[in-house]
This record gives structure tokens, C-alpha cells and sequence, in this order.
């Protein structure tokens, strides 16, 4: 099975080899059709500490790493 994988924006790199990435998709609205942003959450394991608040990256899943970390960075696109 392929791993999943997307590109989100650093919101947070306080924990130490932990970077948290905020992932926004627009969707419509079931009722009503209005395009609304969803945004997901995801504790990134970051080993370098590399990552910056506002760098985009593109993160891969993994196993699970810790009690909340279950993705990895695969590269930084932007800092």
C-alpha cells in the first residue's frame, strides 16, 4: 500500500525533534456549497530540527513514532 503523503506549513517547532505542520484543503459546504477551508494537524517527526514556523514541507506517514507522532518530513519546499 503506498504511503500517503502532503504538503502543509509549520506552525510550531517548540518540542525537540518535533515539528507540528497545518495541512488546509478547501471544501464545499454539503447544505450550502460554500468553499470552507478544513485544516489538519500533524506531529512531524523532524530529527534535525531543521524546520522554521512558516517553512512549507512536504510530510510522508510512518509508523507510529511516539503517542502523537505518526509522520515524517521528506523535504523542505519553501523557507
Amino acid at each position: 500500500m503506498p504511503k500517503k503523503e502532503t504538503i502543509g506549513v509549520v506552525v510550531s517547532n517548540k518540542m525537540d525533534k518535533t515539528a507540528i505542520v497545518i495541512e488546509t484543503k478547501p471544501t464545499a459546504h454539503k447544505k450550502y456549497g460554500k468553499i470552507v477551508s478544513k485544516t489538519n494537524r500533524y506531529y512531524v517527526d523532524d530529527q534535525n530540527n531543521e524546520c522554521k514556523v512558516g517553512d512549507k514541507v512536504q510530510i510522508e506517514e510512518t509508523r507510529p513514532l511516539s503517542k502523537n507522532k505518526r509522520w515524517k518530513i521528506i523535504q523542505l519546499m519553501e523557507q
